[in-house]
């Protein structure tokens, strides 16, 4: 019997949406840091491009209430194009089914879901995609925000029991990279851990330089030896 939500996540089953990842919906949020979020949502991005994910990005009412998407998520997928909507909940666009469409019919049916809001735009994607379709979805907790921690974490709960899988952007990236014997996205992985990954990033830094004595990733200026203290 074939159970799909025991596969692992792997670059051939994934597909990745950025729902409304937008600063008025970004203004709203409560339940992460938002910096915090941004950073999150700009790693999965990266690891989305690394591993050549199929992107989906839809926005709500861009003009008229949310502004425009973080330019340093658009700066990662560059010619993607932005499906507007006025629908808070995604399913409701056909532009956006037909793109999730196209991607889960080459196997694609496993979708990574960032967004905000949580309790909002997320769940009713998320419900709605699971009722329609055999689509699995897996709900990015860390690169989605609500506006309060309850609202986040009963959406969460929600979700989880009507059957999506919560995951965090750092698991996606690094079940998408599973082995490390993998070199054609060794490097992508570990220069998005060392920009994206906080404590992990910084320890990767500390032990390719000081361990095994690789360059500094960044050039600066000379470095003036210490002086002694002065008697």
């Amino acid at each position: 019997m074939s159970h799909p939500k025991l596969e692992v996540l792997t670059p051939q089953n994934s597909q990745l949406i950025f729902i409304d990842q937008q600063p008025q919906m970004a203004f709203g949020v409560q339940s992460i840091d938002r910096q915090t979020l941004k950073n999150n949502v700009v790693g999965l991005a990266k690891a989305g491009r690394a591993f050549g994910i199929p992107t989906t990005i839809t926005t709500v009412e861009t003009l008229g209430f949310s502004g425009p998407t973080y330019p340093e998520l658009l700066a990662v997928f560059p010619e993607a194009p932005l499906l507007e909507r006025t629908s808070m909940n995604s399913w409701d666009d056909q532009k956006v089914r037909d793109a999730l469409a196209r991607h889960a019919g080459q196997g694609r049916k496993k979708i990574v879901v960032s967004g905000l809001w949580t309790e909002v735009c997320n769940l009713s994607f998320a419900l709605s995609a699971m009722n329609d379709t055999d689509y699995e979805i897996y709900m990015v907790a860390d690169a989605s925000g609500g506006t309060s921690k309850d609202a986040h974490d009963y959406a969460m709960q929600r979700m989880v029991q009507a059957g999506v899988v919560p995951v965090t952007w750092q698991q996606v990236l690094l079940e998408w990279q599973r082995d490390w014997a993998r070199k054609d996205t060794y490097d992508a992985t570990i220069g998005i851990v060392r920009e994206h990954s906080g404590a992990y990033g910084m320890g990767v830094d500390y032990a390719y330089t000081m361990v095994h004595k690789a360059p500094e990733r960044v050039s600066h200026g000379p470095v003036l030896a210490a002086q002694p203290a002065g008697r």
